[in-house]
């Protein structure tokens, strides 16, 4: 499978490096086309890839590039599903796929593959399954959306490896034979509707698709909180494990407390990261480990000392009383609405952004704690109209590091100052995870001080 065949790589990125890198190898002829002009590519493995023998054509997307002598198309997630490419290689019947969906059929039969997805959490959460079956000696490998191609580890497996992997929307989208042992659906509400023709029925459809070929010889883990989830996952053959905040079940919270089937696990308040939504994320780790037969000492003791992913409610340090957390990648009201729900604390908030017509209304039975909002960027005047609504005192900068210095004269001991924008970063930053990383920065000059 995939050897001595003629491959189109769609979209350069990380995996579509890693991609190319796997697939000459096996005496494939692979060609690697992206809009991007040559010179905003990673020089250093383009010219790796170069050397392997991958061709490239870089800039645009000419319409005879793509022809029928190629046997696949393998897409980057981030492609739209209506690229032109896509639609003509369905057209001319070759077979559009993923890297996940290319690495997945080239896996050994003896690996354990747990899948993790979901419209929130699904970061943290995965990376806080893989600490703990890492930290019991079981040889565990961390990847997918988070940053780590499935194909780069195809070279590194041994027998008895487990692989915990976060799925995006957009993986899911092309993934064909993907079937995890493990599957795990966090939550469900609506984001990324724009990529999926702005239809939410569509986006949850393929969000479900990472239980589509399971079992009853497999596991779903779900929340049973979550009514779309449940709704969504009516129908699948998996045997489902359920996970709740509110009511007993196999994996639960009371008063503070993590229980598996009755057991007491872990004290929530024992945890570094904070809110329901990481004592959700917990309870999925802990669900997992138990299907390795991990004890509750390793559960205990691995989650409780976990510190959180970067820029996902971040503590990012404390100054003068003051506590600061980094939580740039809430780019939607949903995450803002989770960030603002983990304190009680008197909270300082900074939204604003890209303006892509978010109703800040929505964030309205969060605020109670809020006593004064920074609106930063180019959604700046709606967030002022919104405080305003609400009579908290509003702070209007263009910028994020003029908003900052205002904060100095507003905060007390006790306070919480929250960077959770509601909003995208693009207006004035390459990435979301630069705007939180200026944060920090700001953070540090204040401790300096």
């Amino acid at each position: 499978m995939f050897e001595n065949k003629k491959i189109f790589i769609l979209g350069f990125a990380r995996s579509g490096y890693e991609s190319a890198k796997f697939l000459i190898k096996r005496g494939n002829e692979v060609l690697i086309n992206d809009g991007k002009k040559e010179d905003k590519m990673d020089k250093e493995k383009l010219e790796e890839l170069k050397s392997l023998g991958v061709k490239f054509f870089f800039g645009s997307h000419p319409d005879d590039l793509l022809d029928e002598s190629y046997d696949y198309l393998i897409k980057n997630p981030g492609v739209p599903i209506h690229h032109k490419y896509v639609e003509k290689a369905q057209k001319l019947g070759i077979e559009v796929i993923n890297e996940v969906e290319m690495a997945y059929r080239l896996l050994p039969n003896d690996v354990t593959l747990i899948g993790i997805t979901g419209t929130n959490g699904k970061t943290t959460t995965t990376t806080l399954t893989y600490e703990v079956i890492k930290a019991s000696g079981i040889r565990c490998h961390l990847a997918g959306n988070i940053g780590y191609p499935l194909s780069s580890f195809l070279d590194k497996l041994q027998s008895g490896d487990v692989i915990v992997m976060e799925t995006s929307c957009q993986q899911l989208n092309d993934l064909k034979e993907f079937k995890p042992h493990i599957a795990v659906m966090t939550n469900l509400s609506p984001a990324h509707v724009d990529f999926f023709d702005n239809d939410y029925g569509k986006y949850k459809d393929v969000k479900t698709k990472i239980f589509k070929n399971q079992t009853e010889n497999d596991i779903a883990i779900l929340n049973l909180e979550n009514e779309e989830v449940l709704n969504q996952t009516k129908n699948i053959k998996s045997n489902k494990l359920y996970f709740s905040s509110k009511r007993k079940t196999d994996c639960y919270l009371d008063n503070g407390i993590i229980y598996y089937k009755e057991e007491k696990v872990l004290d929530t308040n024992e945890m570094v990261i904070v809110g329901t939504h990481n004592a959700e994320n917990a309870m999925v780790a802990t669900l997992v480990a138990k299907q390795f037969g991990i004890s509750n000492e390793v559960i205990n003791k691995t989650i409780c000392s976990f510190k959180g992913v970067e820029h996902r409610l971040e503590f990012s340090g404390e100054v003068n009383g003051v506590r600061y957390y980094n939580d740039t990648e809430a780019t939607n009201i949903k995450c803002t609405q989770i960030a603002l729900s983990s304190f009680d604390n008197p909270t300082v908030i900074i939204l604003g952004g890209l303006e892509r017509g978010q109703d800040f209304n929505d964030l309205t039975p969060y605020m109670k704690n809020v006593k004064a909002i920074i609106a930063i960027g180019e959604c700046r005047k709606r967030v002022e109209e919104y405080a305003n609504s609400l009579n908290i005192p509003v702070y209007v900068h263009e910028f994020l590091k003029d908003g900052f210095k205002e904060i100095q004269s507003i905060v007390n001991s006790g306070d919480v100052v929250l960077l959770s924008p509601a909003s995208a970063s693009w207006d004035q930053y390459k990435e979301c995870e630069v705007r939180g990383k200026e944060f920090k920065n700001l953070v540090k000059k204040v401790i300096k001080k």
